[in-house]
């Protein structure tokens, strides 16, 4: 497998930054998190292979968030669970909530790169696809998917912290639609308001967006209108 890319969810900033140098150095791609909600929001716009997950964290804790990954989305992404308990209840747990593997603290960072491998080499064969971009060309206009920054030459475009949310969720899923009440949703998530976003907020928010690269806003060529099925990013 050519360099898998790792997410690091863990509330504790130390660790996390010390796994994130190590995973590095041992050659893989690595993105961390500080908790559970943003590592939801780095799965709405990024690819990974396998999610290194604390069990410990405040808020939504590594065992729950493993569960809504299987249950609520259907999420087959590998997920070894990190945790300061190592009673057998507690690994059943991890297990049962859909972790593909359970390694207690304190532990080797050798014996971490062991595990992740494993669990790689268990992985079925992707079927064969074309890379996925790293940037999305819009006219003029450049998004870099992983940075999630907008340029237009050496000119950066500033965009909010929803136009950011929806871009990330559009890259993720070039040339398809999205449904509004989708957006609405990771929309709400996003900014910790769930269930309250409103889909005629989406709309005045995706107008907005727009003017970041449509010639014509009013007939947009990248950001389109899909007739019953929602919006669609479709760039060059």
């Amino acid at each position: 497998m050519d360099r898998p890319h790792l997410l690091v969810v863990d509330d504790d900033s130390r660790l996390r930054e010390l796994l994130r140098k190590f995973l590095r150095r041992e050659g893989y791609l690595v993105t961390a998190a500080r908790d559970a909600a943003q590592a939801r929001r780095l799965l709405a716009g990024l690819e990974f292979d396998l999610i290194v997950l604390d069990v410990m964290m405040p808020g939504e804790d590594g065992i729950s968030f493993c569960r809504a990954l299987r249950e609520e989305r259907g999420l087959t992404l590998p997920v070894l669970l990190l945790t300061a308990r190592s009673e057998t209840q507690d690994r059943i747990s991890g297990l049962e909530a859909g972790a593909d593997d359970y390694l207690p603290k304190p532990f080797d960072p050798k014996e971490l790169v062991l595990r992740i491998n494993a669990i790689l080499r268990r992985l079925p064969p992707a079927e064969a696809q074309a890379a996925r971009p790293s940037v999305l060309h819009l006219g003029a206009i450049r998004y870099e998917i992983e940075r999630g920054e907008m340029w237009q030459g050496d000119m950066p475009v500033r965009l909010t912290a929803t136009e950011s949310a929806l871009m990330r969720i559009f890259s993720a899923r070039p040339g398809e639609p999205v449904s509004r009440a989708e957006l609405t949703r990771e929309l709400g998530r996003e900014a910790g308001r769930e269930g309250e976003m409103q889909e005629r907020a989406v709309d005045v928010q995706i107008t907005r967006l727009r003017r970041k690269f449509e010639a014509d806003p009013r007939q947009p060529r990248y950001l389109q209108t899909i007739r019953g099925a929602g919006y669609m990013l479709a760039p060059d």
